[in-house]
């Protein structure tokens, strides 16, 4: 710890991630990045050039007293080794997502934790966007009634990046990447468990690792909860769209507020059909705007720094760490069914 009572931490693995935890700490009181180590010589300099404390080997930054986070910001497949090893040196550890590949790998890492007496916590980020609190505000408090079917959905349209996020063998694949964010938002938005998955990957382009996938979840309250992530769509979807007995709610793209429809309680007597060249429907006519009732819900706003004031203030033993490790098993093993219901071409029973 600092002179100052602050948190100090280390990064191993100073890339695109891991310089981003700069920005992250930046202005937060309780904890500071002092240094960082990479097996790249680029990434050393920059971190020089950022004034951190720059270390020749993953081993010396560990052995460093100073030292109580390590931030672990490496290719997916990294993290499980590069964890254990710091918390046996007795530190805390923060793990980019996924934390590890699978739910075997987790449960080391955590009886590791439990060992140790060390943290353990993924940052688990997109629990603090504002697009997920404001549909899920919606959600809590019935703007809809009863919801009874929610999308979630991330569309691009360049492919998966041209790094290891491309190679199996480092833990790449859409699943683990974006998936792992939007599972998590869907176990934290529904009550209950789930009940059954269903799955299908993409290998648009590429063949080694999916490039997307689509997840349809059952859970128990009657929820059904659709996951798409595509890096093939030159027009996207929705980021949200969510259905309830009394209206409907949708967000666009990131940073747009939410567009709620309602219904009024006026009915309709006097619909008029809609005509099309092979014949009429009045089923899918649209409302009269005297029936319905439009609204746009500002962004909840979320603040993301949040995240390192909680790790610290956990340490401190003042509060408990908001991304759990039961919650992250469980996201973990519901990538495992999303990848068995795919291979099986079938539905898997989950909780």
């Amino acid at each position: 710890m600092l002179d100052n009572g602050v948190y100090a931490i280390g990064i191993i693995g100073f890339g695109g991630m891991g310089s981003h935890h700069l920005e992250l700490a930046e202005g937060t009181k309780e904890v500071k990045i002092v240094g960082s180590f990479d097996i790249k010589e680029s990434r050393q300099q920059l971190a020089r050039e950022k004034g951190l404390k720059v270390y020749n080997s993953r081993e010396e930054l560990l052995s460093d007293d100073t030292i109580d986070i390590v931030l672990v910001a490496t290719p997916n497949d990294l993290h499980k080794e590069i964890a254990i090893q710091a918390m046996r040196a007795g530190k805390n550890v923060v793990s980019e997502k996924p934390i590890t590949l699978g739910s075997a790998d987790l449960q080391e890492m955590i009886d590791v934790s439990k060992e140790t007496g060390k943290l353990l916590v993924v940052h688990q980020n997109r629990r603090w966007d504002e697009d997920f609190l404001t549909m899920k505000k919606i959600y809590d408090e019935k703007m809809l009634g009863e919801v009874f079917a929610i999308e979630s959905r991330v569309h691009g349209s360049r492919g998966i990046p041209g790094d290891w996020r491309q190679e199996k063998e480092h833990g790449g694949g859409m699943i683990l990447d974006w998936g792992v964010h939007i599972l998590d938002q869907a176990l934290m938005f529904v009550p209950g468990k789930v009940k059954k998955v269903y799955a299908t990957v993409d290998h648009i382009t590429n063949q080694l690792v999916d490039d997307g996938f689509h997840a349809e979840l059952f859970f128990e309250n009657g929820v059904k909860y659709v996951l798409e992530v595509g890096t093939s769509n030159f027009i996207n979807l929705p980021r949200w769209y969510m259905l309830g007995n009394n209206g409907t709610a949708e967000i666009g793209n990131w940073g747009e507020p939410a567009k709620v429809v309602t219904a009024k309680g006026k009915s309709e007597t006097d619909i008029i059909p809609v005509r099309t060249a092979a014949g009429i429907t009045k089923t899918m006519a649209p409302r009269r705007k005297d029936t319905i009732q439009e609204t746009e819900i500002s962004l909840v706003p979320g603040n993301i720094k949040e995240f390192y004031r909680n790790v610290a203030a956990t340490l401190d033993g003042k509060e408990e760490i908001i991304v759990k490790l039961p919650q992250v098993m469980r996201v973990m093993k519901l990538m495992e069914a999303i990848f068995e219901s795919a291979e099986k071409q079938q539905v898997v029973d989950f909780e």
